[in-house]
């Protein structure tokens, strides 16, 4: 029998899963798991993407065909059941065409989509966190889908399909590494990086010049093999793994598991996931542990499908106005907060009507089709003013329901944006109604009491959750209502917040500040100032000195705490600078509120997304999360910095750095991250995210995690390449951008923040590398801190073995490397260490493993750091054999025995000394009269 402290344990831990789900589900995928079958997987096309019925074909074929390779490489566990694709509402009207339910481009699983530049039709998978974290989204070019010489560099679509599915459901990663594409293993062999080493094929070296290409075998160049040298496969293995490496090869049926796992190759999957193979990870999934194997040959179901084809949106604001809605200032920072969505935010086209409610719900506004701003300002003039009365929630969003019926004859595809500051135990009465609906929800909570099961709402129907704490002026439910924007993917459509602030300043202070507009945006540029007691002085001075002073803002007679600024036309690009003095006789609250829209269709405006996330693994720490991208590039070299709040704590102000160490996972991949560790306590913490770019520091980058080009392949002795892989030159891809600035907000309800509160350990040490130098080991890395990446260690255990798994499996039996005089830095900065091995000699072959750990001042300690080799070879002083006999081991054609090299040519070296010493004696002896020159 169990006692009442493990039961209520095992309750613990049920709660905690279960919204640890509700978190992934609130990241927008609507996919899951029907037995063994993957239902309701949404297929977004993006609407610059012209209408070509072949996309919709092929995007067929290739998911049908994934379904049956799925069903065999999962070993008769998986298969995709339900499929649904999203047109653009730009495509052509069609009767079998359905509508969308909670359906949208911003929450697919998989996204058609042009790339931002000319060479980019590489399919892959954007992903924030680490192993067996989910991805967000797989692009595909509609180049990929229509090109069918792309197969021979990609392969079969269905199993490139397969390749990225992997990384989006199960978080496990590639077993190929562009940028390490070979590497030396333990028995001192040159190995392609792959899964399985069972692979076999042959480093190659292609020369172009023009259409004119020549193929030869790599030289070694002492350590690895020349620079541009590729690992070309024989196109007929007896090999079965692995589909995260190549499953182009006709014999890739499986992922690589435990006993095939190449646990020595440089590759992300070693890295992220500590040495697992991909087919553990999946192993370990909760699809796994919910479904089970399907007898029979083949898929029980062929896989179905459903078009459906984006509308304008109709949206219905459900405004709370009970009386506690007085408090705080609510009911005019709701007015002024709405008002900002109806005049800057919501998109031409939309319908918009206004339901406010109490005990009872009242429709302000029947549903009005934005046009102009005169209906924009028809429907503001009905928001409210005052509050009284009880909270009935099921009510107000009844009453949405309706007014979004009468006006299009369905809730099919809707959006209810529910705001309310009070609590309803009666919520539950209308869950089912919601859930059958077909209308999105979004719930803005404001303020400490607002309903604990208003995000309930928002993960059944895949809404937004969002939440504001009570402050004098609008400017948090501002920064709510700016992240409600269309789904349709048209980012030209959308409002962008470029900056958000607000302040306390005292009697005589000034807030002086600018915003930077870049050329991607200026159209619907607006300033809104609020203030707390009385109209501050204020002006607005642009790039060129213009100024804009008070008479150039509007304020609405019925709410004397705002002023807005319209620019007209497209706003000049450059800083502008705003000026607000508190000209009261004490201190007031101050906001400051920008927004924009892309300056030109053709031109992609830059994107910030922000997200919080609690992670899967002990302690389960919250990591913000901050993308910055323009049109799918993502930008590199911003000054990121999140703000996290909570009603009644202090606000807390964390950088966040796409370095790949500490909270972020890869570096340089526009992901910006930060483990945020001021938590306190149970409920809802709300982020703000700015990102600041400056012309000389930011630019674009290269998307990672891109689908394996595969060079080329050996079949029948032939070497058969394809044409070499489209690169970019770099003065394009990496060319600076404008100044920007962009904000950004989300929030996060966490529960059972217990373990957080009890103190954190220092992050996972991930980018230590070992290098050998004058018979002593050198090692780099960056500091963790004390509580993961913030503040300082208090010291290392780093130890060293010859054997990777074992220093991994046995890492406090392992020989200790002494580091008691390391005295650990701030977190992010670089620490290195020198120290020579003790009981082992550094000599031509060595192979050493080093791996670390950090450790607290309250004897809390990391997880094992990644593990760094460090080699040692005296490289040849000739080039090596391309015999096939000196290149091919067990099955192996890469590999190359380092040390039987050195043996070869030191003994090639003593037989050509021999044959020159005695045919230089012969030729002195006899011909010395014809050549009294040579000399020895």
């Amino acid at each position: 029998m169990w006692g009442q402290g493990q039961i209520m344990g095992v309750l613990r831990s049920l709660i905690f899963l279960l919204s640890f789900q509700l978190l992934h589900m609130a990241k927008g995928s609507m996919v899951w798991l029907n037995e063994s079958g993957y239902e309701d997987l949404v297929v977004a096309i993006n609407p610059s993407v012209p209408e070509d019925a072949n996309i919709i074909l092929n995007t067929m074929t290739m998911i049908k065909d994934a379904s049956n390779y799925l069903f065999e490489a999962t070993k008769h566990r998986f298969f995709f059941k339900s499929v649904k694709i999203i047109l653009p509402k730009t495509w052509k009207k069609n009767s079998t065409y359905s509508r969308l339910k909670t359906e949208s481009y911003n929450k697919a699983d998989i996204i058609i989509a042009d790339p931002y530049l000319k060479y980019g039709d590489d399919p892959y998978t954007l992903q924030y966190g680490g192993c067996a974290m989910k991805g967000r989204y797989i692009h595909f070019t509609p180049n990929f889908l229509l090109d069918s010489s792309l197969l021979k560099v990609y392969g079969d679509r269905g199993r490139v399909f397969v390749h990225e599915w992997a990384h989006l459901r199960w978080g496990v990663f590639d077993e190929y590494n562009y940028n390490a594409p070979f590497y030396v293993s333990e028995n001192a062999r040159v190995e392609a990086t792959r899964c399985s080493a069972g692979v076999t094929g042959k480093p190659i070296l292609q020369n172009c010049i023009g259409n004119q290409c020549a193929t030869r075998e790599c030289q070694y160049d002492g350590q690895l093999y020349e620079a541009g040298c590729v690992f070309v496969p024989d196109l007929n293995q007896n090999s079965k793994n692995s589909i995260m490496y190549m499953q182009y090869l006709p014999s890739v049926v499986e992922f690589c598991d435990k006993n095939t796992h190449n646990y020595e190759a440089p590759n992300m999957q070693n890295k992220m996931c500590n040495y697992k193979s991909t087919w553990e990870v999946i192993m370990e999934s909760d699809d796994f542990r919910n479904s089970s194997v399907v007898t029979g040959l083949a898929p029980p179901f062929e896989t179905t499908f459903q078009l459906l084809q984006t509308q304008d949106r109709a949206v219905s604001l459900v405004l709370d106005v009970s009386g506690s809605m007085l408090s705080y200032n609510r009911i005019t920072n709701l007015r002024t907060a709405a008002e900002v969505f109806l005049i800057q935010i919501i998109e031409v086209g939309s319908r918009v009507g206004i339901v406010t409610f109490e005990s009872t719900a009242y429709e302000k506004s029947p549903l009005i089709q934005i046009t102009s701003i005169a209906t924009r300002q028809r429907l503001v003039q009905n928001l409210p003013t005052t509050a009284g009365g009880g909270t009935n929630i099921c009510a107000g969003i009844e009453k949405g329901l309706q007014i979004i019926t009468t006006a299009i004859g369905t809730t099919y595809g809707s959006e209810i944006v529910l705001l309310t500051d009070g609590e309803d135990s009666s919520m539950s009465v209308c869950r089912e109604k919601v859930r059958e609906s077909g209308a999105i929800i979004h719930t803005i909570a404001l303020g400490p009491l607002a309903a604990r099961e208003l995000e309930e709402f928002s993960n059944i129907t895949g809404g937004l959750q969002l939440y504001a704490v009570d402050v004098d002026v609008p400017s948090k439910l501002v920064e709510a209502f700016s992240e409600i924007t269309t789904g349709s993917g048209d980012i030209s459509e959308q409002s962008i917040q470029l900056e958000s602030k607000d302040q306390e300043v005292n009697s005589l202070g000034w807030i002086n500040n600018s915003v930077t507009i870049d050329k991607t945006v200026g159209n619907d540029t607006f300033f809104v100032f609020s203030w707390s007691r009385t109209q501050p002085f204020f002006f607005v001075r642009d790039p060129k000195g213009k100024e804009y002073g008070s008479s150039d803002f509007t304020v609405d007679s019925s709410n004397l705490k705002t002023a807005r600024l319209s620019i007209n036309g497209t706003a000049e690009v450059g800083d502008w600078h705003y000026y607000i003095q508190n000209v009261d006789t004490i201190v007031q609250t101050l906001s400051v509120t920008v927004t924009s829209r892309a300056a030109s269709s053709d031109v992609s405006p830059v994107i910030l997304q922000a997200y919080m996330e609690r992670t899967n693994t002990a302690p389960y720490p919250v990591v913000v999360y901050a993308e910055v991208s323009q049109n799918f590039l993502p930008v590199l070299g911003a000054t990121v910095i999140a703000t996290i709040e909570k009603d009644n704590a202090a606000a807390v102000t964390l950088p966040l750095f796409d370095s790949g160490t500490g909270a972020d996972m890869t570096k340089n991949d526009g992901i910006y991250s930060g483990y945020f560790t001021s938590v306190s306590g149970d409920g809802r913490y709300s982020l703000k995210v700015s990102a600041q770019g400056r012309n000389q520091t930011v630019r674009l980058g290269r998307r990672q995690n891109r689908a394996l080009y595969v060079p080329g392949y050996i079949e029948n002795g032939k070497i058969q390449m394809n044409a070499p892989r489209p690169e970019l030159a770099d003065e394009e891809i990496l060319a600076n951008l404008e100044s920007f600035s962009r904000t950004s907000t989300s929030s996060i309800k966490l529960d059972n923040t217990g373990s957080l509160l009890q103190g954190l350990p220092p992050c996972k040490i991930t980018d230590l590398d070992a290098y050998i130098e004058n018979e002593t080991i050198v090692l780099t890395w960056t500091a963790p801190g004390g509580d993961l990446d913030s503040g300082k260690a208090d010291h290392y255990i780093i130890k060293s073995g010859a054997d990777l798994l074992s220093l991994r499996d046995e890492f406090d039996n392992a020989t200790s490397v002494d580091s008691f005089h390391l005295i650990p830095q701030e977190a992010g900065s670089t620490e290195t260490l020198k120290f020579k091995p003790e009981n082992l000699i550094i000599e031509n072959g060595t192979i050493i493993y080093i791996a670390m750990r950090a450790v607290d001042d309250t004897n809390l300690t990391s997880d094992t750091s990644n593990i760094a080799k460090a080699t040692w070879f005296i490289p040849p002083k000739v080039s090596v054999p391309t015999d096939d006999e000196d290149n091919t081991s067990d099955g192996v054609g890469d590999g190359i025995n380092i040390t039987l090299i050195v043996a070869v040519v030191a003994g090639c070296v003593v037989l050509v000394c021999i044959i020159v010493s005695s045919t230089v004696c012969i030729l002195q002896n006899q011909k010395k009269r014809r050549d009294p020159a040579i000399r020895m």
